[in-house]
Parts: structure tokens; C-alpha cells; sequence
């Protein structure tokens, strides 16, 4: 596919924001500001962003200009950015930005959205938001990346046929149920020969991280993660309590894959293509992995589920590209941004299906041929509704975040904690990290 992976994907989601602290300087990497002949403009970006035809277009289109392509590293960029010699374009997540512009490693794209003929700021979804930072949060004033593609990502996906064969009536594509439910049902859709599971009954791209899906939880139950100046979680809240067990009782149950028991690809699509998942928690994007004929058709999408009285369906992550502080070729990569968020390649983007755009014209370009695509399209424009943006703290990484939330919530399941001490336990070692990073930028 020309566009994110389910694989990418995850490194992005998991790997991109780094300490702030740590930025080892290697001299092997180097972001190559210019050839012989012109300007070399060193992208680092998913393996398939940019096709060779694209490039190949821009070069056309910009005399003298060579683009050269890295594919997305966090450790090289975070190398790249500590030594001042990063690449003109990166890759990263909307959600997780904060840190990285609190840093001041990126460049306000204000001024360039200003001046854009194609480029038009009245046209961004309101997912680019996460990308804005003011000074002090996330959310509001300048922008400092452009989100090309993402999606809601608290939606399901599941098999008809595995539905039909279990004799469970279908998901309704405007009423959610709820997380309760949903763990009921992925019991009953759950096969297993002997000790081996033949059927998931639901997946939670675990390996992705616990963040989106427990911050989403307690956002539907009415409850605050952060204070209100992002300097401290709390996670011992009944709300976030009610996150945690829900996820100790779906790995209790063994209806599907958790960090203790692994993918071996670290994705649901392959097990869920191959007709051995039942249900899997996925965005629009997942329709795109749905395009071809022979591959899977009884694929359906639903609303995301609730646990309390708000409706909320967020990106966990929202990619997006933005330009380096200290990028050598500024306004030349203005200029590829405007081609690849504006261009051939977002028109590609949007008519594969690969992810909701972060364009408003460009909304009415996903497609609605097949009735799995119509099925999603449907979901999709009913659940954009319920968007909203998870908090995004300048003084902690996603990664980190990630990371600790699993800790706890596997020494709760091994009952090593029980589940309000791992929820105390989360909230300490997060709250240290915190006050670390407030020192640290200020």
C-alpha cells in the first residue's frame, strides 16, 4: 500500500516521541543538505508515503531538487535532531506532539500557511489541532505539523462471519455498545482447541499501546486524566480504576492478545484477515486493508464502544509531518508539504481508503464502491461527531506513557498488585516523570 501500514503505524504510535533529555549525537547520521548539482530534500517518512512516481513528479516539477528518503526511526531522528543535523521533513504523531514542540524542535508552519495558494488553513480538520501548541499546551495557536491521514480509532471492526456462525445479531453503525458487552460477546465468539485459541473473540491492538483506549475510557465516564496544567495524572480516580479492570478482566477472559501473550506480528489485521479474530478495536484506516477482491468482505465497521454516559471515538495518534527547527531547506520542504498534503498524493490517500484526510475537500473522496467501503464511510461520517483530543502533556513522552501503563496494568493481571495499587503505582512513577520533564523544559 502506498500509505501508512498497520506496522508503521505502530512504531509511530509507540516510538516516535523519545525522552526529553536523551539526544545522543552520532556523526554517522546526517541529514545531506545538498548535492553537486542542487538541493537534496532528505524526507524521513513512512516506507511507502511517497511512491517513486511522486518523487519522481516533484523532482520533475522542481528543477535541481532531489528528494532522498529515510524511512521513519525514531532513535535516528532523535540522533538526528541531537547532533542539528535533522532531516528537512518527520514523521509523527499529532497526539505526542507537545513534547517535541515544547522542546522547540519544530518549526511554526503559520507564516507558510498564511502565504499558501494550496494550502489553506480554513481547510484543516480539526485533528490538526493537536498539532498547535501556543507556549504552554497543546490544542491552540501556532501550527507546527499538517495531520495526512488518520482516524477514530476507538471504532471496531468485526467478522460477519464469524458473528453468523456464533448466532450473534450484528453491530448496529450508529449505536455503540458498551465495553461491558463488548467483552461478553468476545467471550462467546472465542474458540479454543485444547489450550490453543483457534478464534479471538476481540482484539485491542494491545502491542499499540493502553493510552488512547484507557484515556478514552475515562473521558467517556466523565473523568479528568490530568490537572489542568498537564503537571500531573491521576489514574487512582474510579474512573480510571474502571479502565484498568476492564482491561485485567479482558485478559482474564482470554479472548484476545495482550502483552502477555503476543502477536507475533504485533498487528490484529493478519490474524483478523485470516478469519481467526471475531472483532478487532480499529479506525477507518483498517477498511483499507480491504480493497482488493479477494481479500476479506465480510469485514464491517461499528461505532466505538462506551463505558459511561459521553460518547468519544479519538485518534490515539493522528500522523502528520512537520519540518525540524533546525532543517536546512525550510521553505523546499514547504513546498513538498504543499504537494504531498494538497496533491496528487492526498488525492491517492483519500481514494484508497487508507485513513480518514486531514483536508475537508478531500472528505468526499474516500470510497463508497464496495459495501464494506460503504459500510465504513457510513460509520465514519456518523462517528466524526464524537471526535475530540486526547490530552497531550509537553512533559512526558508517549512512549514513556505507554510503556508504564502496561507495566502496571500486567502486574495487576499476574496479581503482583492489585488493581488500585497498580493504579497508584502508574500514577507515581508517571507523576515523577512529569515533574522531571516540567524541570527539565520549564
Amino acid at each position: 500500500m502506498p500509505f501508512t501500514s498497520p506496522l508503521s503505524r505502530r512504531a509511530t504510535l509507540t516510538g516516535v516521541v523519545t525522552a526529553a533529555a536523551a539526544l545522543p549525537i552520532l556523526s554517522a547520521c546526517t541529514s545531506g543538505a545538498s548535492s553537486s548539482d542542487g538541493t537534496t530534500l532528505t524526507v524521513m517518512a513512512g516506507a511507502q508515503d511517497l511512491s517513486k512516481e511522486q518523487i519522481a513528479e516533484f523532482e520533475a516539477q522542481n528543477a535541481g531538487v532531489k528528494i532522498n528518503v529515510i524511512n521513519t526511526d525514531p532513535t535516528r531522528l532523535s540522533t538526528m535532531l541531537g547532533s542539528g543535523n535533522p532531516p528537512d521533513i518527520a514523521t509523527g504523531p499529532a497526539v505526542g506532539s507537545a513534547n517535541f514542540n515544547a522542546r522547540g524542535l519544530a518549526t511554526d508552519l503559520t507564516p507558510y500557511l498564511d502565504k499558501s495558494a494550496v494550502l489553506k488553513e480554513a481547510d484543516l480538520q480539526p485533528v490538526n489541532d493537536s498539532f498547535r501548541w501556543d507556549g504552554t499546551s497543546s490544542g491552540q495557536g501556532p501550527l507546527y505539523g499538517i495531520v495526512k491521514d488518520w482516524s477514530q480509532d476507538a471504532s471496531l471492526w468485526y467478522n460477519t462471519a464469524l458473528f453468523d456462525q456464533a448466532g450473534i445479531p450484528y453491530l448496529s453503525e450508529t449505536e455503540p455498545i458498551t465495553y461491558d458487552q463488548l467483552l461478553e460477546i468476545a467471550k462467546k465468539l472465542t474458540l479454543k482447541d485444547g489450550a490453543t485459541t483457534t478464534v479471538y473473540g476481540l482484539g485491542m491492538e494491545w502491542a499499540w499501546g493502553l493510552y488512547g483506549p484507557i484515556a478514552t475510557m475515562i473521558h467517556q465516564q466523565g473523568g479528568e486524566l490530568y490537572n489542568g496544567d498537564l503537571t500531573e495524572i491521576d489514574l487512582t480516580s474510579p474512573a480510571a480504576v474502571k479502565a484498568f479492570t476492564w482491561f485485567v478482566d479482558f485478559a482474564n477472559a482470554g479472548v484476545g492478545p495482550t502483552s502477555l501473550n503476543p502477536l507475533a506480528d504485533a498487528s490484529d489485521y493478519s490474524t483478523f484477515a485470516a478469519g481467526r479474530m471475531a472483532i478487532t478495536q480499529d479506525g477507518y484506516w483498517f477498511g483499507g486493508n480491504f480493497a482488493a477482491p479477494d481479500s476479506l468482505q465480510t469485514a464491517r465497521m461499528a461505532p466505538a464502544p462506551v463505558m459511561g454516559e459521553t460518547r468519544a471515538n479519538p485518534t490515539f495518534s493522528g500522523q502528520g509531518w512537520w519540518i525540524p527547527e533546525k532543517a536546512k531547506n525550510k521553505d523546499l520542504a514547504w513546498k513538498l508539504m504543499e504537494y504531498f498534503m494538497a496533491g496528487p498524493p492526498a488525492q491517492a490517500r483519500a481514494e484508497s481508503g487508507w485513513g480518514l484526510q486531514s483536508l475537508t475537500p478531500l472528505l468526499t473522496e474516500l470510497p463508497q464502491e464496495t459495501p464494506l467501503q460503504q459500510n465504513a464511510y457510513a460509520v465514519a461520517q456518523n462517528e466524526l461527531q464524537y471526535a475530540f483530543a486526547l490530552p497531550d502533556s509537553p512533559y512526558i513522552t508517549n512512549e514513556f506513557l505507554i510503556s508504564t501503563l502496561d507495566k502496571y496494568v500486567v502486574r495487576a493481571i499476574k496479581q503482583e498488585l492489585t488493581i488500585e495499587a497498580a493504579c497508584a503505582g502508574a500514577t507515581d512513577e508517571i507523576n515523577k516523570a512529569l515533574a522531571q520533564g516540567k524541570e527539565q523544559i520549564g
